[in-house]
């Protein structure tokens, strides 16, 4: 993974910083809305918002989330451009690869790596550093912001997170193998559909065709079973804050405001939770194909 993110940094480190900076003001502002909202919720199960007051306290919220959707805007821009800088690299360093040595690179496999492997591994590098730091960066905003507010909500919250990145962990080691067999198989599979005659090929090549099927099909079971358990837990979290909560606000110790800026942090955590578990994925699936690209490129 080092290296990876090593060849990364390499190509693209003065756009990297840029999407940094912003993926850490985008974080700054995650619980900004969530303090608007306690506050609103409070001041009218208190009956002491007026009117102004009301509006005043929405354009702030409106405000924030404005800021952050067009800091959003211009990440998502500028790391899509990078992602389409480095495809065209990967593209260009191969196809000189395969005119300086013709005779060590197949047709079939230079084919595959230019398409498919250099189109996923190119998206990847756009937001390799970016979209990790601003996920996280929301779960560390929102979580600290709960936990200030209510210790033991902000724990439940925080809870919910460890036990899913070691399954996570566990799982996505045996996709690796699975995402490794499928590249393989599809440049066996296109090597042999780019030879001249495929007559005496084609028993061959749907064989190739029905691994990559059993192999998909495997990689399936594996990640929807990981997704129906964090969602289970996720299910579990949501429950367990709403009941302490109500347990709380019924002897007094926390208020309303409190317990609904809590539920909606945790939906705000849930989607950097997942969008970084799928990214962990993202990432243990491209090292392999940055390994195997950089095997043909040397």
């Amino acid at each position: 993974m080092f290296q990876l993110y090593a060849a990364i940094w390499r190509v693209s480190a003065r756009r990297q910083v840029v999407l940094i900076i912003l993926s850490l003001a985008i974080a700054a502002l995650a619980a900004a809305p969530l303090e608007f909202q306690r506050d609103i919720v409070n001041h009218l199960t208190e009956a002491s918002l007026d009117t102004g007051q009301l509006f005043v306290l929405g354009a702030g919220m409106g405000a924030v989330i404005l800021l952050s959707l067009l800091l959003k805007f211009l990440m998502g821009f500028l790391s899509g451009t990078l992602g389409e800088h480095v495809i065209r690299l990967i593209r260009r360093r191969l196809v000189e690869r395969a005119s300086a040595q013709s005779n060590d690179l197949s047709q079939g496999t230079l084919t595959a790596a230019v398409t498919a492997e250099a189109e996923e591994l190119g998206k990847f590098a756009g937001g390799a550093f970016s979209d990790p730091v601003v996920q996280i960066g929301t779960l560390i905003s929102v979580i600290g912001y709960i936990s200030s507010t209510q210790p033991g909500l902000g724990l439940i919250a925080a809870g919910m997170i460890l036990p899913q990145i070691a399954i996570v962990l566990l799982s996505q080691r045996k996709v690796n193998r699975y995402v490794a067999l499928r590249v393989k198989l599809l440049r066996a599979a296109s090597e042999q559909l780019s030879r001249q005659d495929i007559t005496d090929e084609i028993a061959g090549i749907e064989a190739k065709f029905d691994e990559i099927y059993d192999t998909r099909r495997n990689m399936f079971l594996w990640k929807l079973s990981t997704k129906f358990v964090l969602s289970a837990i996720n299910g579990a979290g949501t429950v367990a804050v709403l009941m302490l909560g109500g347990w709380l606000v019924l002897h007094g110790r926390t208020d309303v405001g409190t317990v609904v800026a809590a539920v909606s942090g945790l939906g705000r955590i849930q989607g950097p939770t997942a969008f970084l578990i799928a990214f962990y994925r993202q990432v243990s699936a491209n090292r392999i194909k940055f390994e195997l690209l950089r095997d043909l490129i040397r």
